[in-house]
């Protein structure tokens, strides 16, 4: 065998190389180590979370209320958020219908009424027979008040917000409170494990109250906010914030096309006369741009009186502005009053930004803006500019439809409601006369697709099966409950409402319903603006997203990373 001999200068070659290798291993690893611990730091610093996240919820906002009254707004409300924040100018409702209470579900639990279950502002019960109103609760008792305006809570949200979710994760060591005129724009942002929710009791009271739900009694704060005269002081004159004449945005003052307020329809509204001579009461700042007012004054005393944002544990504060839903259905979208709404609004929401940065800290906290849904033009006004549009009686539907099953089928009560766009039938009639289900459904489809005004109709069998190819089918079956909705849904034709005259009102599948702002704002969010379409929907995964916690229960979103990534 033949021995290799090795010269011993490379073997000392060799002892050196390896020897450098190893070093500069060694400095590559150190470096790597440090670059990690730098983008750590980084990382760190990038997710720190806020101290408060706000969600805002404009009542039958329409996207275009931004660009239309925008040469009249101010710099510190809704162009502050949209400069200095992320304008999503395609947003969307992804289900119908488009009412206030499945709305306010919907933005804060992340998913449509398919599965957290809010159908309606009210819908009907199968099983009892009766009408239900999702925030309603005789189990509870009333805080603040003798009547039964305090019996509520979130009884029939099926899924959590991300403000239960920041509950769980923080240990309930951070807040949620939910503020609004409207119970059900307290109640259902604030969800199952809020610290509070406060709404507006008009009559009488005019003041904020709360449910035993929450808590034993009104805390402090809410007692001296009520006797301070805070509300009272805005029993004046509503007079436009800017000369009328300038208001060329908006129709004229006086229309066929908008409704009153105790016979009144012009500007300036003497509120203290029309409280004294009404039924209503302090209600009747429901229909004025004061009722936003209000709902910031009280906001501002939570902010205080609950210390929100005052540590490093985030905190979760929900506001609902409901007097713009009010003034949209009793003037209409393009009223002189509608318009005078939005402009003192955006001063509201810079008010309210300003009071952010003194008590929480600039750059301290995260504010998103949307709206429940937006709102139809008046028909009637449509209609005088040629434009397609007009009225649907549901009640003549309602007789006529349950007149031909009647003569089809030579029994009664086989129709049991229609409510939400839903005919529901009577399970037991059905099995008592041993009629098939999907076979009304066929006969009751045949008949509305013939029926003036209906555009679309979808029996359950259809919606449970997907068998539809289009945008408004898919709107359908995610505002459709398999437990709570009926047998057969239907849409109305465009601009087609069942409603009054008067005033505009909201509901359908359509883009003048749901086509609403999406801003975000503050600490953790980028700068800029989309036109990519998103959806309500993707709100509630977003905010989890950045404040690094579970997603609420049964949330359908996507993050909008572009946002905040």
């Amino acid at each position: 065998m033949k021995i290799l001999k090795i010269n011993p200068f490379f073997n000392l070659l060799l002892f050196l190389s390896i020897g450098l290798v190893s070093c500069s291993t060694v400095k590559s690893e150190v470096e790597n180590a440090n670059t990690f611990f730098e983008n750590q730091k980084d990382s760190t610093e990038i997710y720190t979370k806020p101290k408060l996240v706000v969600g805002i919820v404009v009542d039958q906002m329409r996207y275009d209320y931004l660009t239309r009254f925008w040469e009249r707004y101010g710099e510190d409300g809704f162009k502050r958020l949209i400069n200095e924040g992320y304008n999503l100018k395609n947003a969307h409702y992804n289900y119908m219908p488009t009412y206030t209470a499945p709305g306010h579900a919907s933005i804060f639990t992340g998913t449509t009424p398919r599965y957290h279950g809010v159908i309606g502002n009210s819908f009907y019960d199968k099983t009892t027979g009766e009408k239900v109103v999702p925030v309603e609760n005789n189990e509870v008792s009333s805080l603040g008040t003798e009547g039964s305006e305090g019996e509520r809570s979130p009884k029939y949200l099926l899924a959590s917000t991300f403000g239960d979710e920041n509950r769980l994760a923080t240990q309930f060591k951070g807040k949620t409170i939910g503020i609004s005129l409207k119970d059900r724009g307290s109640v259902l942002p604030a969800g199952h494990a809020a610290n509070a929710a406060y709404w507006f009791a008009g009559g009488e009271e005019g003041k904020f109250v709360s449910s035993s739900y929450y808590m034993e009694e009104l805390p402090k704060w809410v007692e001296d906010f009520n006797a301070s005269g805070k509300v009272d002081s805005y029993l004046k004159n509503w007079e436009t914030l800017y000369p009328i004449e300038t208001y060329v945005e908006s129709g004229p003052d006086s229309t066929d096309f908008e409704g009153d307020i105790q016979g009144r329809k012009t500007f300036p509204y003497n509120l203290k006369k029309l409280k004294e001579e009404g039924k209503s009461g302090y209600g009747v700042f429901l229909y004025t741009a004061y009722g936003n007012s209000i709902t910031t004054d009280f906001t501002l005393a939570a902010l205080e009186g609950e210390e929100l944002g005052k540590d490093e544990i985030t905190d979760v504060l929900t506001v609902s502005y409901s007097a713009t839903d009010y003034v949209g259905h009793k003037f209409g979208v393009n009223s002189k009053e509608a318009q005078d709404t939005y402009l003192r609004l955006d001063q509201e929401i810079a008010k309210l930004l300003k009071e952010l940065d003194k008590k929480v800290g600039e750059g301290e906290y995260t504010v998103f803006l949307t709206a429940d849904h937006a709102g139809v033009h008046v028909p009637a006004y449509l209609n005088s500019k040629n434009i397609p549009g007009g009225y649907f009686s549901t009640k003549e539907l309602r007789k006529d439809l349950k007149k031909h099953v009647e003569e089809k089928y030579k029994t009664e009560d086989l129709i049991s409601n229609i409510s939400n766009f839903q005919v529901f039938f009577d399970y037991e009639k059905l099995k008592e006369k041993n009629i098939e289900r999907t076979e009304l459904e066929k006969e009751v489809y045949t008949f509305m697709m013939d029926y003036p005004k209906i555009s679309e109709v979808y029996t359950r069998e259809m919606i449970e099966k997907g068998a539809y190819h289009d945008k408004i089918g898919e709107k359908v079956k995610n505002g459709f409950h398999p437990k709570r909705s009926g047998d057969v849904a239907y849409v109305l034709a465009p601009s087609e409402i069942s409603y009054s005259r008067q005033g505009s009102t909201h509901g359908s599948p359509y883009t003048y319903d749901t086509h609403i702002p999406m801003l975000f704002y503050g600490k953790g969010i980028n700068k800029g603006a989309s036109t990519k379409e998103v959806k309500i929907v993707d709100i509630a995964p977003t905010i989890s997203a950045l404040l690094g916690i579970s997603f609420p229960s049964a949330a359908t979103g996507e993050v909008l990373y572009e946002v905040i990534d």
